[in-house]
């Protein structure tokens, strides 16, 4: 069964949140457009081509620039089509960690792109 088909918006828990479990059905009501949802997963798939480009080819120096892509394809669905603050700003870890199942349930069909 999939966490919060619906993409409905939940509450943020002001005690914040003790697992990525916890946090994912809070991310995915963040997340209720569906063109920042796309936009999410198109940044997110260049920033780990990025990096696997800068890892393979010993580029060490350059892996920070790797995050950019992701980072602004996802700030620009926050701010320009869902109008949110995102969630990296309270949670950076669950976010990312969220970015990636998402890309990860897009990819193998269990969630809509």
């Amino acid at each position: 069964m999939s966490v919060n088909p619906q993409y409905t918006k939940l509450g943020y828990n002001p005690k914040g949140y003790s697992s990525l479990s916890e946090f994912y059905p809070f991310y995915l009501g963040e997340h209720s457009n569906t063109t920042c949802r796309r936009l999410h997963v198109i940044g997110t798939t260049i920033g780990l081509f990025s990096l696997s480009y800068c890892l393979y080819n010993g580029m060490y120096s350059k892996i920070p620039l790797a995050f950019i892509p992701g980072y602004a394809f996802a700030w620009a669905g926050h701010f320009a089509f869902e109008k949110n603050r995102p969630a990296t700003f309270k949670h950076p870890f669950y976010s990312l960690a969220s970015d990636f199942r998402l890309v990860f349930e897009v990819l193998t069909g269990k969630r809509a792109f």
